[in-house]
């Protein structure tokens, strides 16, 4: 098999201007001349294996870097935004798209951006609510999915709140003494933990400095809660200052990226990295056995380990993604290759949506994506329960699965035939998107292909894909 290229320019350019270099020095670092360093930002020239190894030995880079990055959700993302039926002609294609991504990631963000403004706009005219009399019409995107993009892009990896988080947990992990070190902390500020016959999970009372956890929820939940506001009340310069950083658009978005990185903060101190990465590796991502260890729930454990990407001691790259009983997906993760869509469900053909009907149980799909590239995904339903008779209980499904060439690493692939082509099901992104034309399960036409519509026929889906 030919070795690939690598083409990274716009992860040299932004490592050379992070390093605050002109490109005459940083070539000079590197080893090269400054036209070759040229040609290499520009794409116009694969990253030399020379350049690779004066990245790990100049400026410690983890080269690891150079492979993933942006580009391939950027594509996914721009596709699925072009599926838009205002595109509906001059559509790029799919060369165009992986060279804005490469070259011009800023340009392919700002394109998103506009694209994400227009279906905001679009959404409130449709609905009718007056948006065009009101002072806070702007066209500008939703709070949630600002956020949403702000973890996906930084590869759900937040490093300064992550090793807050293992430097609070300390050497020693597990739930009990995880529990007593929150406790503790909340009671040298003077904090009383009460547990409370509230349907709220979490209030915390600030005059009468009273945290109350429900006790209708699960101890997992509780430890989560209690750990959350410790972050809240003891982590908020550090937290304030990864919200500068960002320059979030809305005060909105900023408050609620704020709750989500104290969240991020109790799931690292919950399950701390270097800890929760070893025990990951000795039980072979067993998520039953790490559940227990450190006293989560199992969708905290498979949220935790899409995270584990620190530069120089990565886990094993995961996808994470939770669905409601209609298929939206309301989390979304991946460190892989395979990009879940921005807006709508799932490919329905994924295990994920079978999860319900076997509540209890781990499914195991082998699944091989439009690109050629398979993958080993595990799915389970996640019911989360109202804690007396009549309270109406919120059921989900997840999903995490990694590429099958990291399959020896998942005590879950062991009885699996990964050699057989016909045992990996064929999945997509979302149907806009796919490109397969026999699918039995397609509800729209795929982008970038002509329709073929015969009224003396009708196969499986009424209409033909060129």
């Amino acid at each position: 098999m030919a070795t690939q290229k690598l083409y990274a320019g716009a992860k040299l350019r932004e490592t050379r201007q992070r390093l605050a270099l002109t490109q005459k020095d940083f070539a000079a670092k590197l080893g090269v001349s400054l036209p070759y360093l040229n040609q290499m930002e520009n794409n116009n020239r694969p990253v030399s294996t020379t350049v690779i190894l004066a990245l790990a030995q100049e400026f410690g880079f983890d080269v690891t870097e150079l492979a993933t990055g942006d580009a391939e959700r950027l594509v996914t993302d721009m596709r699925e935004a072009l599926a838009d039926a205002v595109f509906a002609d001059d559509i790029p294609g799919l060369s165009d798209l992986r060279l804005t991504a490469s070259n011009a990631p800023a340009m392919a963000r700002a394109f998103l951006e506009l694209h994400r403004a227009y279906r905001d706009t679009h959404e409130r005219l449709a609905s009718l609510d007056e948006a065009l009399g009101r002072e806070d019409a702007r066209p500008q995107a939703s709070p949630w999915d600002e956020v949403r993009d702000f973890f996906h892009y930084c590869d759900n990896y937040i490093d300064a709140v992550d090793r807050a988080a293992e430097h609070f947990a300390g050497p020693a992990s597990g739930p009990r003494r995880i529990t007593d070190l929150a406790e503790a902390r909340l009671d040298a500020l003077g904090i009383k933990v009460v547990d409370s016959d509230d349907a709220r999970l979490r209030h915390y009372d600030r005059d009468a400095r009273i945290l109350y956890l429900s006790n209708h929820a699960e101890p997992e939940t509780r430890r989560f809660q209690l750990l959350l506001q410790v972050a809240l009340l003891t982590q908020e310069k550090l937290i304030e200052a990864t919200l500068d950083l960002a320059r979030f658009q809305s005060p909105a978005a900023r408050d609620i990226a704020k709750i989500g990185l104290a969240n991020y903060f109790a799931g690292a101190a919950l399950m701390p990295y270097t800890a929760f990465l070893q025990a990951a590796q000795e039980h072979r991502h067993d998520l039953e056995r790490l559940a227990t260890r450190f006293g989560a729930s199992i969708e905290q454990v498979c949220h935790r380990l899409s995270t584990l990407q620190r530069p120089g001691a990565k886990g094993v790259p995961f996808f994470f993604v939770r669905v409601d009983q209609a298929g939206t997906i309301t989390k979304r993760h991946s460190a892989t290759r395979l990009q879940f869509a921005r807006f709508g469900g799932a490919c329905p053909l994924w295990n994920v949506h079978r999860a319900f009907e076997t509540p209890g149980r781990f499914l195991r799909q082998l699944a091989e994506t439009p690109d050629g590239v398979r993958y080993i995904s595990l799915a389970r339903d996640v019911s989360k329960r109202g804690g007396h008779f009549g309270a109406p209980v919120r059921r989900f499904a997840i999903a995490l699965g990694c590429e099958v060439k990291h399959a020896d690493a998942l005590v879950y692939a062991d009885d699996l035939d990964l050699t057989l082509s016909q045992a990996f099901e064929p999945i997509g992104i979302s149907c806009r998107i796919c490109e397969r034309t026999q699918c039995h399960q397609r509800s729209v036409p795929p982008l970038e292909r002509r329709l073929q519509v015969t009224p003396d026929e009708r196969g499986v889906l009424p209409y033909k894909v060129g």
